[in-house]
């Protein structure tokens, strides 16, 4: 069977410090214009003596793989692997430096949020933008105009310009158009997380019916636990090369793995969070660090016992006067999945009123419950009900096995361990 992507020794390189290469988006052009002109004033002068000579990244280099009709596909990577570059020449919207790409179909992407939308044109008439963007007709787009106004459940704003919509209504008029005009290949990227939680389910439900239907996905998530579920076969992106291929719970396993030696190399008590490269691009920091220390306050070298305390140091800043603010962190399995969750506003004592400027909390957690492995550790802050910053990886932390219940059978199985006492009758 012909397969519907090919991918033949891809690379793509990017020249730095110096004008793009005329083959990218105009947008990626705009933006390093803008930042060349922003280094040029700070600097006072039009030249820089230290970047004459032109620096190069690779960004993929000599990608093979191949994806068969139905083929619904996984691609996992740590930030910066290459994952938004891949799907970006999978999209055509920019080209490769070397290799070549493939595509037997009609192609839907969903990259960014606002991907393929005018600002100034309401929803109802980006609705047939996007159709004639994937070259359907405007019968065609009327058959299915329904079914994309009731997926989106926008249709109080339908008649609304797309400017005046948020992130997360986006998101769901471009899903719901890329998900329901009949492309033979549908690429999403790790956009689907700016959407509420419920929005996220009903898009991962459309996309399974959509690989039974026979129809092939390329999917960009760093949700471990719905790569597993959705897809069939994963990839595993390392700086710019493919490192693995093979079915999804594999390439998950794998990717776990490597995460996991890579924390180890730097692994810490402290973690500095006001550079921290898990912050999500649309929040400032607020958070400046995380510190983790056992029951006797001795810094925590990444590994503790199966039910043992943890104090958890979280410093922040408040730029403005607040009471209602509330510290939160999140323990977070390899998965993806929150095993559990603190907050400062589950303290029933909390009574620090109005506060200002630096601030250290200490969350003391007594016989963490967690079974053994690697765990990943969130950090969250949010005032007025609205989160003000979010770093995914604040820290990491693992569960070693331990004789819990002291009877020589260290827990292995589940997601938490618990006192317990059995009787026969």
């Amino acid at each position: 069977m012909v397969p519907v992507i090919e991918v033949n020794h891809l690379s793509k390189k990017y020249e730095l410090g110096v004008s793009r290469p005329s083959e990218d988006s105009l947008r990626d052009m705009l933006m390093h214009g803008l930042r060349n002109s922003w280094r040029t004033l700070r600097r006072g002068s039009t030249t820089d003596q230290n970047s004459s000579e032109p620096q190069w990244m690779w960004a993929l280099r000599d990608i093979n793989f191949s994806v068969e009709l139905g083929g619904v596909v996984g691609i996992i990577g740590m930030n910066g692997a290459g994952k938004s570059t891949l799907l970006k020449i999978l999209s055509r919207i920019t080209d490769p430096t070397e290799g070549y790409v493939r595509l037997r179909g009609r192609v839907a992407s969903l990259l960014e949020v606002g991907t393929g939308f005018h600002p100034d044109l309401t929803g109802r008439e980006n609705i047939f933008l996007n159709g004639v963007m994937l070259g359907m007709t405007k019968a065609e787009v009327l058959s299915k105009f329904d079914e994309i106004v009731a997926f989106s459940e926008l249709e109080k704003f339908l008649d609304t310009p797309v400017k005046h919509y948020s992130s997360g209504m986006y998101v769901r008029l471009g899903f719901a158009v890329a998900a329901h005009l009949d492309p033979e290949i549908l690429i999403v990227d790790e956009v689907l997380a700016v959407g509420d939680m419920a929005f996220q389910k009903k898009c991962l439900g459309k996309m399974g019916e959509f690989g039974e239907s026979g129809r092939t996905i390329l999917f960009v998530s760093h949700n471990i636990a719905a790569m597993v579920n959705l897809c069939q076969k994963g990839i595993v992106l390392q700086q710019g090369q493919l490192t693995f291929e093979g079915d999804a719970k594999s390439a998950a396993n794998y990717y776990m793995g490597a995460v996991s030696g890579e924390e180890k190399k730097n692994r810490s008590h402290t973690t500095d969070l006001w550079s921290a490269r898990g912050r999500l691009p649309q929040f400032r920091p607020w958070l400046c660090k995380l510190e983790l220390y056992d029951g006797q306050a001795i810094a925590l070298d990444g590994e503790m016992a199966i039910g043992s305390t943890i104090r958890v140091l979280l410093q922040f800043l408040l730029h403005q006067p607040s009471a209602n603010f509330d510290a939160r962190i999140n323990f977070v399995d390899m998965y993806g999945q929150v095993i559990f969750a603190a907050r400062s506003t589950y303290d029933r004592d909390r009574n620090w009123g109005e506060r200002s400027g630096q601030q250290e909390m200490i969350c003391e957690i007594h016989d963490l419950p967690l079974t053994p492995g690697e765990y990943r550790i969130e950090a969250a802050l949010v005032i007025d009900e609205k989160c003000v910053d979010y770093v995914e990886n604040a820290g990491h932390l693992k569960i070693v096995g331990s004789d819990f219940y002291g009877t020589g059978k260290i827990p292995s199985v589940g997601f938490f361990v618990h006192k317990q006492s059995w009787h026969l009758k």
